[in-house]
């Protein structure tokens, strides 16, 4: 399982805690709120506000590629001592089917104003095709745009039935009055598709937001080896670990502003560790391939080594 697969299926596991079932809370659970001055929400209220939760990552995961955003990724060994393999500042600027990726800075060191303009020059060419309906480029890049989506959308709505959750009082976490909810696999579940297949091998919690029932804090945990294509691609081992956290970039639009996995598998026969952080910063509306065009066009001409100060 490749890093975007893992990240794919973790996250969009993490953006749903309020649509399951949350029972009746535990004795710990309603000490806690009491303590706090807090009540357990019910259930009803959970279901309502689950809702909420879930058509508000829909509206967020449409808005984030129509973003830009800057990228600083940092990937380090594993163990109590890790040091840095790689590091890179990286844009990302929509395309009209996802993004294209514009290398900033590499190990400490900014690509040239020539490199630059290369990277620019691309991202008009990828936007160019992008306008063209009659382009076979296009349609291609369109629909294997408009699958991903889908499987994304999919994978989200399957929170409903994946897990079951349970309340466990409330926190304030940068300065958000947050909801605190425990994510288990509801063992009814049945997977559909090879994402849905890692689904039962994860638990999270996670905080959200309780006056925007937006997802700002979540911490997934890999319980048991996933195998993927049956063990024969490879498998996620078990004890992986997967955070991200979220804000508010523009009114009602919240995307992710830090991301941090730790784990390892197999991709066929050979092994793998992932130890990586992922910092994004400077989110700033686009739009559609026509108005990334506009962009990008703009850009090209002015010469500059980077629009904006990163």
């Amino acid at each position: 399982m490749s890093r975007k697969t893992a990240i794919a299926v973790l996250s969009a596991a993490l953006v749903a805690a309020f649509t399951m079932a949350p029972g009746t809370p535990s004795l710990a659970q309603t000490e806690l709120a009491t303590s706090d001055a807090v009540q357990p929400p019910t259930e009803a209220e959970l279901q309502a506000r689950g809702k909420t939760l879930i058509a508000n990552q829909h509206k967020d995961d449409a808005a984030f590629e129509q973003y830009e955003r800057i990228e600083q990724q940092i990937d380090k060994t594993g163990g109590a001592n890790p040091r840095t393999l790689d590091e890179k500042k990286v844009r990302f600027v929509p395309n009209g089917a996802g993004a294209t990726k514009l290398l900033l800075e590499e190990n400490g060191r900014h690509v040239t104003p020539e490199q630059y303009q290369a990277e620019l020059q691309n991202w008009l060419s990828v936007v160019q095709f992008m306008v063209n309906p009659s382009d076979d480029r296009m349609k291609s890049a369109t629909a294997k745009y408009l699958k991903k989506k889908q499987t994304r959308s999919q994978l989200v709505d399957a929170m409903l039935v994946a897990f079951r959750s349970k309340w466990v009082g409330r926190e304030t976490v940068e300065g958000h009055d947050c909801d605190v909810i425990q994510l288990t696999p509801d063992p009814n579940f049945r997977p559909h598709s090879i994402f849905e297949d890692a689904l039962p091998h994860a638990k999270a919690k996670i905080w959200v937001d309780h006056d925007a029932d937006q997802l700002v804090r979540a911490r997934a945990e890999i319980t048991s080896d996933v195998w993927v294509g049956g063990g024969i691609l490879g498998k996620l081992y078990k004890g992986g670990v997967f955070s991200m956290e979220q804000a508010e970039v523009a009114p009602g639009i919240w995307l992710p502003v830090r991301y941090q996995f730790d784990f390892s598998g197999r991709k066929f026969l050979f092994g793998f560790e992932e130890h990586q952080s992922i910092e994004s910063s400077h989110y700033r509306y686009i739009g559609s391939a026509k108005e990334a065009l506009a962009e990008a066009q703009s850009e090209v001409a002015s010469g500059k080594p980077l629009a904006g100060d990163p």
